[in-house]
């Protein structure tokens, strides 16, 4: 049977090019109209002419940001020229949160994961999963969706949903019965259980998508409330454990049911596991290093478990944090020999180069933006300025805030939405009289659930682009993974926050 031809993946712009041009061009023209009609113009009362001028800047970079006017870490570096022009900070003072200690645990993270796939390590975990949660229609839907769910924690969710693709076309291929026609239920379902676990396993850890580490560096800029690894992982993985078996039920068990289904899985399975033979050197190694790096993350601060206290590296080390860990296994990385003769360690800088720098570059930017905001008295403005609606209940702003971030990633970058909203939510969950990190942690959970639309998120795309799914049938899933996400993140960030991170 010849496999079907897939279509190539698809390019987040692709097939609404010409309007994206068009918002684009108007973005680029419109945002720094909006600045100069905003500088031209007295501050309200009861804001600082420094508050002020933090809003137009806001404005511009909010403007360029969901429009991409130009490259979204390019807009993250207006806060260096514009703060210090106007006088809203000093340079030292803009600069500084660009080298905050959050961006150097993503930078470790992200260098991990490149040294993992440079090795084929991550590939190996992925089908060890698959083939040991069986091979049934919906057991192997499950298993992909656990494997790519787990790597989604450490590894990029692009780069986890571009490795689990090939080895899920191929299993989806084999088991199509030969006079199929029509909708084909287990390759939807396969294809988008791959994309919604990359988004859902990505919310478990710190490391594993941005808006996380956004949340992070806020909750550090703007409250003094240092949320490490384990504190966030109290949160995330909860919530990734809960939606996960949600979001495999509601793809495999009612909106698209598998068929009787032909050939057997276990051995595309098997030919995959017997291609990568035994474990080489450089996979060892750096198995090594992610396992004690994960250790060493759940290990930094001490644990109280009933009356007994167990000791942690900071007992030993009070100046450890989770990006000193982070570090010191990037430089392990480029240390640790793989083959001494021909100097060949786990991770070179050609590999390392491959990073998302743009990425780093951004979480600078909206940091300073943040600083800004809270030193100009913008944030404390934005808050007086709600306190009005401080009688509507707590949850009935969760879930509108839940609600209109859901569903404004599915058309933004996740990372620049959820970076422009940190500053805004802190201040106006103060005027609410809510704690601002629940109303923070709403929006960074809402920012990575984008499921409707191929232009959404990566994975979306990537799936998307296997020919599989039309587009109605991807928003049809997605509305319903949107409502799901919604109401997980109100119960989250309502009760759960609150407990967990005091």
């Amino acid at each position: 049977m010849s496999a079907k031809k897939a279509r190539p993946p698809l390019d987040p712009i692709q097939g609404v090019h010409t309007r994206v041009r068009s918002a684009q061009r108007l973005g680029l023209v419109m945002g720094p109209v909006l600045l100069l009609l905003m500088l031209l113009l007295p501050a309200p009362p009861g804001l600082s002419p420094e508050g002020w001028k933090t809003a137009a800047v806001a404005v511009l970079m909010a403007t360029w940001w969901t429009t991409e006017a130009i490259p979204i870490p390019a807009t993250a570096l207006l806060p260096l020229p514009l703060f210090p022009m106007m006088g809203v900070l000093g340079a030292s003072d803009a600069a500084a949160p660009y080298a905050n200690d959050l961006i150097f645990l993503f930078m470790g993270g992200f260098l991990i994961a490149v040294a993992l796939e440079r090795w084929g390590l991550h590939k190996r975990i992925a089908l060890a999963i698959v083939h040991a949660v069986g091979t049934s229609p919906g057991r192997l839907v499950l298993g992909f969706m656990v494997a790519t769910a787990f790597l989604s924690m450490w590894v990029s969710n692009t780069a986890t949903t571009t490795m689990m693709l090939p080895v899920a076309l191929a299993v989806a291929e084999m088991l199509r019965p030969r006079d199929h026609s029509g909708e084909y239920s287990f390759g939807i379902s396969l294809m988008l259980g791959i994309a919604y676990a990359a988004s859902i396993g990505g919310v478990a850890t710190l490391i594993g998508t941005p808006p996380n580490a956004v949340l992070a560096g806020a909750a550090d800029e703007l409250l003094g409330v240092q949320l490490g690894f384990v504190e966030w992982m109290m949160v995330g993985l909860p919530v990734t454990v809960v939606f996960l078996p949600i979001a495999w039920l509601l793809i495999t068990r009612v909106l698209y049911v598998s068929e009787d289904l032909a050939g057997n899985a276990a051995s595309v399975i098997d030919d995959e596991r017997s291609r990568l033979g035994g474990m080489s050197v450089g996979e060892r190694r750096v198995g090594a290093v992610f396992v004690l790096t994960g250790l060493a993350w759940l290990l930094r601060s001490e644990k109280v478990i009933g009356s007994v206290t167990i000791p942690g590296i900071q007992t030993v080390m009070p100046g450890v944090s989770d990006s000193t860990i982070a570090m010191l296994a990037s430089v392990a990385l480029f240390v640790i020999p793989v083959d001494w003769k021909r100097g060949e360690f786990v991770l070179d800088w050609a590999t390392a180069q491959k990073i998302p720098w743009g990425v780093l570059v951004l979480f600078g930017g909206g940091l300073s933006l943040a600083r800004a905001m809270d030193q100009s008295g913008l944030a404390a403005w934005i808050g007086s300025g709600v306190a009005g609606l401080s009688d509507v209940p707590p949850v009935v702003i969760v879930a509108v805030v839940g609600a209109l971030f859901v569903f404004l990633t599915e058309i933004t970058s996740n990372t620049a939405t959820s970076t422009m909203a940190m500053p805004i939510m802190a201040g106006a969950a103060v005027g609410l009289g809510i704690a601002p990190l629940a109303l923070m942690a709403t929006a960074a959970l809402a920012a990575s659930m984008a499921f409707m639309l191929p232009v959404a998120t990566p994975p979306n795309a990537i799936v998307f682009g296997s020919g599989y799914m039309t587009i109605p049938q991807m928003v049809r899933a997605g509305i319903w993974m949107n409502v799901m996400a919604i109401v997980l993140i109100i119960a989250t960030a309502t009760w759960l926050v609150p407990v967990l991170i005091p």
